[in-house]
C-alpha cells in the first residue's frame, strides 16, 4: 500500500466541492485571524489589550483568533479598530457544484 502525503490527500479531497468549498471559507478565515495576530504581535499586545482598545471581551478575541466567527459585528468592530474591514458577498454556484454539494451534503 502506497503511503500518501498530506498534500497528496488534500488534493484528492478537494476533488469533492462540498469539501472544497468548506476548505476554501476556512482559507479565507484564515486570512483574517493572521491578520489580527500579526497586528498583535506588530503592536506588542496581548488579546486582552487589544479587546479593550476594540471594545470587545477577550474571549471575543480568543475565539475570532481560533476562526470562530460567530459574530460579523464583533468581528467587524476589532477588524475596524486595526484598520481594515471585512467584504462579504454572495456567489450563486454553477449548477453542477449546487447538484454534487447536495449530494455530499445528503450522505451526511
Amino acid at each position: 500500500m502506497k503511503e500518501r502525503t498530506v498534500n497528496e490527500h488534500l488534493q484528492e479531497k478537494l476533488k469533492d466541492p462540498y469539501f472544497k468549498e468548506l476548505y476554501e471559507l476556512e482559507q479565507q478565515k484564515y486570512s483574517i485571524v493572521r491578520k489580527i495576530i500579526d497586528y498583535r504581535i506588530k503592536k506588542g499586545i496581548t488579546q486582552t489589550d487589544l479587546a479593550k482598545e476594540a471594545g470587545v471581551s477577550q474571549q471575543h478575541i480568543s475565539k475570532i483568533e481560533n476562526g470562530e466567527f460567530s459574530s460579523i459585528v464583533t468581528l467587524e468592530k476589532v477588524l475596524l479598530h486595526i484598520g481594515m474591514t471585512v467584504r462579504m458577498k454572495v456567489v450563486e454556484l454553477n449548477a453542477t457544484v449546487k447538484r454534487q454539494i447536495k449530494k455530499a451534503m445528503a450522505a451526511v
